[in-house]
């Protein structure tokens, strides 16, 4: 029997506190940026920048961002496994995908009309 997945939360209270500043900073970054509104372009998105990259580089050290770093490490290396098709297959399975939705759009077409002309000539004589 497999084994149930395993949930990974927030535990610790020092992990808690640095995903609650990463968030205060993003916060605060954005309310910066309105409040330096009179002294220019400049100063706004210098200060959202610099909340923005603080709230990262506190989220990366965090607990939760080492876990999700190992996250982005693991799928890095399954994305290095997959093995892509060539041009031709591309081209070739495209081309059988077109070919499929053309054929399945007559038959519907088709089924459609014909369910439309028995109950509508047929049965109930309406396009006479």
């Amino acid at each position: 029997m497999a084994s149930s997945p395993q949930v990974e939360t927030v535990g610790s209270g020092v992990g808690k506190a640095q995903v609650a500043g990463s968030v205060l900073l993003v916060v605060l970054s954005i309310a910066g940026f309105y409040w330096l509104t009179p002294y220019g372009g400049w100063a706004q998105w210098g200060a959202l920048l610099v909340g923005l990259v603080l709230a990262a580089v506190v989220f990366i050290f965090s607990d939760p961002g080492r876990v999700f770093r190992g996250y982005l490490k693991d799928s890095s290396n399954e994305l290095k496994k997959v093995v892509w098709p060539s041009r031709k297959e591309a081209v070739q399975m495209t081309g059988y995908v077109f070919a499929f939705a053309v054929i399945m759009s007559l038959f519907l077409w088709l089924a459609d009309s014909l369910v439309g002309w028995v109950i509508y000539d047929l049965l109930l004589g309406w396009r006479s």
